[in-house]
């Protein structure tokens, strides 16, 4: 591979739409109030990306020296642990994205202040945090809850927040869905390495509670996001036809059953459920704003 190529794969694409996901629903938010601030949005879309690629290089290191990445492993290839990027080059990379990100930030603090700020940095922090450090949050089984409070309320609420200057339960309540369907992305990459994480003491929730609860969780998280978008329109009866966004979930039945039936068929699985939540979070905001 060519040196962009690494790069680019070590940044793990198929998870990226975590990070554009939020942004959309906050921005379709905004819009709808009258609220929207495009140069906020976009600065809030290139710092949750570069958030999200600057985890991605810290864990592709953190794995690599706990030993998590061993060879033989069922995921794509870790750049460090295959010696495609020292491990110097990705500590150095990271430190990088991050400071690109706190850039992107320091410009959303003029918008939204200390609270924009302080949930940066947490943001960052925990990233850092979630395969390295002491308790290493992917570690000891906090991944599942870290990403759906940072992938879900926070990041939609702090994208509707940088705009509209304000903070609304409908905001946080729409990233509760990016959220679960980011854990379901989470629990399918945990289940298929469940036996090697076992073996490297990486207790995530699937190594702590089993299989069965992996694919039940997965299933959860799908079932959850589809019934938010009627509880949403029920409960508000003006917010358009966002109740569609369920049918987003629709492509995900075909893999319900390969999470069940065929747990070495996995890897497939991840990159399908990264493209759910992209299209659900196009779905949402298009509908929202009808």
């Amino acid at each position: 591979m060519t040196p962009l190529q690494i790069w680019w794969q070590a940044a793990r694409p198929k998870t990226l739409g975590a990070a554009v996901g939020p942004v959309l629903i906050g921005t379709a938010l905004a819009a709808r109030d009258g609220t929207a601030h495009l140069p906020a949005a976009a600065a809030a879309l290139a710092g949750a990306l570069l958030i999200q690629i600057g985890t991605n290089f810290c864990n592709d290191y953190g794995d690599f020296v706990r030993g998590a990445d061993a060879v033989g492993r069922k995921g794509p290839v870790r750049a460090t642990q295959a010696g495609l990027v020292s491990p110097r080059a990705m500590i150095f990379a990271t430190l990088l994205v991050f400071f690109a990100a706190a850039l992107c930030g320091l410009y959303l603090a003029t918008r939204g202040g200390w609270p924009i700020v302080i949930t940066g940095a947490i943001c960052i922090l925990c990233g850092i945090l979630y395969t390295t450090g002491p308790w290493p949050l992917a570690y000891v089984g906090l991944g599942d809850l870290f990403v759906l409070v940072f992938f879900g309320p926070v990041a939609v609420g702090g994208t509707y927040f940088v705009q509209a200057r304000q903070l609304t339960l409908p905001a946080v309540l729409a990233g509760l869905a990016p959220g679960l369907l980011s854990v379901a992305i989470l629990t399918v990459n945990n289940l298929r390495d469940i036996e090697q994480d076992r073996s490297n003491n990486k207790r995530t929730l699937a190594v702590r509670c089993g299989a069965a609860f992996a694919r039940w969780e997965y299933a959860a998280c799908l079932a959850g996001a589809a019934v938010l978008p009627l509880a949403l329109w029920a409960s508000r009866g003006c917010t358009g036809w966002v109740w569609l966004t369920s049918l987003a979930l629709l492509p995900a039945l075909p893999l319900l059953a390969i999470v069940f039936q065929h747990p070495d068929r996995l890897n497939p699985v991840l990159g399908k459920t990264s493209g759910i939540l992209l299209l659900y979070s196009v779905l949402f905001a298009c509908s929202w704003l009808l």
